[in-house]
């Protein structure tokens, strides 16, 4: 089941710096929500607090709430695994085990979580491939390394392998900024489908994509130099793109800064 997040009074530090200040919003279930801003505006950051995925980083930290329905991902009997199992990501870069096998790529969370029964991983690789869109491509060398596909096979082949153990949020941290316009295509293509069973969230430089593939859109950006991110504005990406509230919103759609 897709859920709802809930962020509120959120500061995001690594060490002393505050990366991202003051971060309120609402992410809405079986919608795609888009973060945008220029570089070093903390949206990366943001998306990995989102299943503390940040705090792989020592000395990383955050204070304020980010709740998953009623449950607040940051209390402290919470465990950091756990969450990452409900809330699965999709790095920038395809990042399959490349020597392991495709199955195996796909598998290889539910394996984790203890699941031993070949017919039980047999299907779930088949149903991941098939909603990842790779299965017709890939279904009679499932045994080939995972490092042998194409740069957009690889990163459907991840988006598989996030999606076999079932979580309810997906983050992808610009899933399609290392892949060439056919593979870019057949992503969005994805995402729009994947959207009818999880929470999506993106990050995306290309505000093309964003304007294609997101339902509402989050727009950060610095207040100076050394200085945290902050998010501006959050609205429908229809309203964001067409009569965003703020300025400094305008001024970044319209390509006069950033």
């Amino acid at each position: 089941m897709a859920k709802r997040i809930d962020v509120s009074g959120l500061d995001i530090y690594y060490g002393a710096f505050k990366a991202v200040e003051g971060v309120n919003m609402t992410v809405e279930p079986r919608n795609v929500t888009a973060f945008i801003g220029p570089s070093g505006c903390g949206k990366s950051t943001m998306l990995r607090t989102l299943n503390r995925m940040h705090e792989v980083v020592p000395g990383a930290r955050v204070e304020g709430k980010v709740m998953l329905d009623d449950q607040d991902l940051y209390s402290s009997d919470v465990d950091p695994v756990a969450v990452r199992r409900v809330v699965g990501m999709v790095f920038q870069r395809p990042n399959p085990f490349p020597t392991m096998s495709i199955y195996d790529n796909v598998a290889a969370g539910l394996k984790l979580n203890g699941v031993r029964q070949k017919s039980v991983l047999d299907d779930a690789v088949e149903r991941s491939l098939k909603g990842a869109n790779l299965w017709k491509e890939v279904h009679d060398r499932l045994n080939r390394p995972g490092g042998s596909l194409s740069g957009g096979q690889q990163q459907r082949l991840c988006i598989a392998r996030a999606i076999a153990v079932e979580p309810q949020v997906l983050l992808m941290d610009e899933p399609c900024s290392a892949l060439d316009p056919i593979s870019t295509l057949a992503i969005e293509d994805l995402i729009s489908q994947l959207k009818e069973r999880f929470t999506i969230v993106i990050v995306t430089h290309n505000m093309q994509q964003a304007a294609r593939v997101s339902d509402a859109t989050a727009f950060f950006n610095l207040s100076g130099q050394g200085k945290p991110g902050h998010l501006i504005e959050m609205d429908s990406t229809q309203k964001i793109f067409s009569n965003p509230s703020e300025k400094a919103t305008e001024a970044y759609i319209t390509g006069r800064f950033g």
